[in-house]
């Protein structure tokens, strides 16, 4: 609050107490007082009036410097209305008490909505567990009549489990800490898990998978972050070069194909190194990369870039966004490196140590 703003808000009453003081002066010129009566009674009124004003202004001034000091502090600036305390002044007490019911009708507003998305996440995961069940049951029927039509269906069967599969970790994304426990896994295991569920898709793009240097324990939830590595190996095979040599696929599980796939190109390299409190997880790819202007942008929901908008690639902007989030909650590091054309580099950080708290 500055001053000259307050002395403009005070106009009024400064035009009214001229007036009075002008009025009073006439009297007692009418009436004949005294030289020092007749200065000495304006005087004091006006001096009264000027230190009650000063005061007023020094009240206001610490209250409201006081609530924009706690607002700047803040992150979340609707919590004002919790710390602010109450006015000494009247129209400080009716700001604040505007302010208290403001802020009651907003919790009731929020927690209105919470229990509607909440009940929608609560259907959406009911639905993809029931989901799951017609999936299951289809690639049973699948893999008791195999021939080159149902592998076509199962290979789209896929697809339908993974997008189920991302929309059920989607909706549980927000509340991660709900629903994971902190422990020490084996990344040899994920790894391995991961590349088994993909294991039908890098031999149909016929990709080699190069696995070295993961025998390492780490703390994590193995069930996100096999879901995360599987978005990114995912991505690995989506965004592979075009199919035009013969190549083959095989990794530490003895996923072996015919020898006529042994003209390799198309790669995915997979290792991991200790650096100091740390393990770092590679996963390399020479694919088609990114362009160098959107690297910093891959993470951001429903970007699909220049790669899934033109090569028809059919991205949803979903599956990175979703991986960073994941990894910030769990309190993993998710970095990303490409070279158009050339390659795509994604590290996974896991810190070293057993500081999380288990949760259930």
């Amino acid at each position: 609050m500055k001053s000259i703003e307050f002395i403009k808000d005070k106009l009024l009453s400064i035009v009214l107490i001229i007036f009075a003081l002008l009025t009073i002066e006439i009297f007692l010129m009418i009436y004949n007082f005294g030289t020092m009566i007749k200065i000495y009674i304006p005087i004091i009124i006006l001096l009264t009036y000027c230190i009650g004003i000063a005061i007023e202004f020094y009240n206001k001034k610490i209250y409201y410097k006081n609530i924009k000091e706690q607002l700047e502090e803040l992150e979340q600036k609707y919590l004002i209305t919790e710390i602010i305390s109450n006015a000494n002044f009247t129209e400080g007490k009716l700001l604040y008490e505007i302010l208290q019911e403001i802020d009651k009708s907003m919790i009731e507003n929020v927690n209105y909505y919470k229990h509607i998305q909440e009940e929608y996440k609560e259907y959406i995961e009911l639905w993809i567990h029931e989901v799951k069940i017609p999936i299951a049951t289809s690639k049973l029927i699948i893999e008791n009549n195999k021939n080159s039509i149902t592998k076509s269906i199962d290979e789209e069967i896929d697809k339908i489990e993974d997008y189920t599969e991302q929309a059920l970790f989607y909706a549980r994304s927000n509340n991660v800490e709900k629903d994971y426990v902190i422990r020490k896994v084996q990344l040899k295991e994920i790894i391995n898990s991961v590349i088994k569920k993909n294991k039908n898709q890098l031999i149909a793009e016929k990709i080699k998978v190069n696995v070295r240097d993961i025998e390492r324990e780490i703390y994590a939830d193995s069930k996100w972050i096999t879901f995360i590595l599987n978005q990114i190996i995912a991505n690995s095979i989506k965004y592979s070069k075009p199919k035009n040599e013969k190549i083959y696929a095989e990794n530490e599980m003895n996923i072996n194909v015919d020898e006529e796939y042994r003209n390799i190109n198309k790669q995915i390299d997979i290792y991991s190194r200790e650096v100091k409190d740390k393990v770092i997880l590679y996963i390399k790819d020479n694919g088609i990369g990114i362009k160098k202007g959107e690297i910093t942008k891959v993470f951001e929901k429903g970007f699909t870039g220049t790669n899934g908008r033109i090569l028809g690639k059919k991205s949803t902007g979903i599956g990175l966004y979703l991986c960073k989030k994941l990894c910030n909650k769990l309190g993993v590091g998710l970095e990303l490196n490409s070279i158009e054309n050339k390659e795509t580099e994604v590290r996974i950080i896991f810190p070293k140590g057993s500081f999380y708290i288990t949760k259930t």
